[in-house]
């Protein structure tokens, strides 16, 4: 059964106020108004130094799990949320394989799911070395994105990007954060710009809370587990409100949605998955045998949840 051996997160050291990345990207005062009292959303962080291949190698090199196991990691993938995130030919995953000492492991991008596609990333893995065959064998997730374009660092009227960046070592199988269940819900009909279609956009963020809320009770009803059952969520960072309409809709307690990170990281790609996994984790948030589950959709648009065991 996939399991998550080891977590770690990578937070770049430039903190700006929304108000302020919103005055880089034109807002007017009532969008940049509305993203931090309406969405909650405070500060993001950027890298302005380095490149992606720094980025993600910051986050992978912060992993303990990884040293003296390197010899162990069979795969290497980027679960990456944007079609195209370094100029050609730059390949940040096989850059990645040499700063790391991995030249010995496949390295390739995990796409076309957005900001879910660090779910995806962990059931690929898992099912490539449950194939393996060696027990002992490991895959190395990472995730995280420049913001190098506007559409790289905002979606209108709900979330800003930032830059942080995560990582993960997943076994094929292991006795704590076990995958119990994955379930993923691909709505093609929200494939479009949102910032240049308000119908489509309308369309979306209508459909939006029954589409999460669909995959999640598909999750948990495969993981054999309840909202009851559940002992914390992990949310993607998009921002606040939308997860505490969620709650009102299924009754799920608000106080155990790991949200912390809305409003001091800012929504950061496909990494929240790991980023809200490795607070949970420093705080003491889940104990041995606890359920819990994660939680993201992707502009495109994907939904998607995972339940786990810790």
């Amino acid at each position: 059964m996939t399991a998550l051996k080891a977590v770690a997160v990578h937070l770049p050291p430039v903190v700006e106020p929304v108000e302020t990345v919103g005055e880089r990207l034109g807002l007017t005062t009532r969008q940049k108004t509305l993203l931090r009292r309406f969405h909650g959303l405070d500060q993001v962080r950027f890298q302005p130094d380095g490149d992606l291949t720094d980025l993600l190698a910051a986050a992978a090199g912060a992993l303990p799990g990884l040293r003296g196991r390197a010899h162990l990691v069979r795969y290497v993938l980027h679960a990456r949320s944007m079609p195209v995130g370094v100029p050609y030919p730059v390949n940040s995953p096989h850059e990645l394989l040499g700063r790391l000492g991995l030249e010995h492991a496949r390295a390739f991008t995990v796409t076309h799911h957005a900001c879910a596609g660090s779910l995806l990333a962990v059931d690929v893995a898992g099912r490539l070395l449950a194939a393996d065959g060696d027990p002992e064998a490991l895959a190395l997730i990472v995730a995280g994105e420049k913001t190098f374009t506007r559409d790289a660092q905002l979606v209108p009227e709900t979330a800003v990007f930032g830059e942080t960046a995560a990582a993960c070592l997943v076994g094929a199988d292991g006795e704590r954060d076990r995958v119990l269940s994955y379930v993923v819900d691909l709505r093609g009909e929200f494939d479009g710009r949102l910032a240049e279609d308000r119908q489509l956009l309308d369309r979306y963020q209508r459909a939006y809370p029954q589409a999460m809320i669909g995959v999640m009770e598909a999750a948990l009803e495969r993981a054999g587990e309840s909202w009851d059952t559940l002992a914390l969520l992990l949310p993607h960072n998009v921002n606040q409100i939308s997860w505490k309409r969620i709650c009102r809709t299924t009754g799920y307690p608000l106080d155990r949605v790991v949200l912390e990170n809305v409003p001091s990281v800012g929504h950061s790609f496909a990494a929240d998955f790991f980023l809200n996994h490795h607070t949970a984790t420093t705080r003491g948030l889940l104990r041995p045998g606890d359920r819990y589950m994660v939680a993201a959709s992707g502009l495109g648009a994907t939904f998607a949840a995972m339940v786990l065991t810790h």
